[in-house]
């Protein structure tokens, strides 16, 4: 017990020493890849919305598609660039093009981390929860690759 909150402190510790106090106060971003979706999402300072076209494989090798919208909220900002990788929430609205979703409206709640790899190259790495009337909540992964622009 002793022992793992000395280990908790220290964690705890680490990631403040890393992280930074503010989000540059514009973003754009042009997300190539799945999430939020492949569109555009705009942040402004913690906060950001998406809007795009979501592709998901809930069963190997069958692709569901979506056109997604929703908000982001952006905290606990880490590193010294610019622009700070940092984790996030979001929810989305989203209406299914094809398969069992098509034509019906779903939720989508999601929470992961935005990496900033390289000046505005960055990876996302989440997990999102999906649910629509008549299906049950699907949970995946949700991978990205975007590139943003501060100003």
């Amino acid at each position: 017990m002793k022992f793992t909150t000395i280990f908790l402190l220290i964690a705890m510790l680490s990631v403040s020493a890393f992280s930074q106090s503010k989000f540059p106060k514009n973003e754009l971003s042009i997300n190539g890849f799945r999430n939020p979706s492949i569109g555009a999402e705009y942040r402004r300072n913690h906060i950001s919305v998406h809007a795009g076209y979501y592709l998901t494989n809930f069963e190997s090798g069958i692709t569901t598609r979506f056109l997604r919208a929703g908000l982001s909220y952006w905290f606990l900002p880490l590193g010294n660039k610019e622009n700070p990788s940092a984790f996030y929430g979001s929810v989305s609205y989203a209406r299914g093009l094809n398969r069992d979703y098509e034509d019906k409206n779903a939720a989508v709640l999601e929470a992961g981390f935005k990496w900033m790899v390289y000046k505005g190259l960055n990876v996302r790495i989440g997990v999102a929860a999906l649910t629509a009337k008549g299906q049950g909540i699907k949970i995946n992964p949700t991978p990205g690759v975007s590139y943003s622009f501060t100003f």
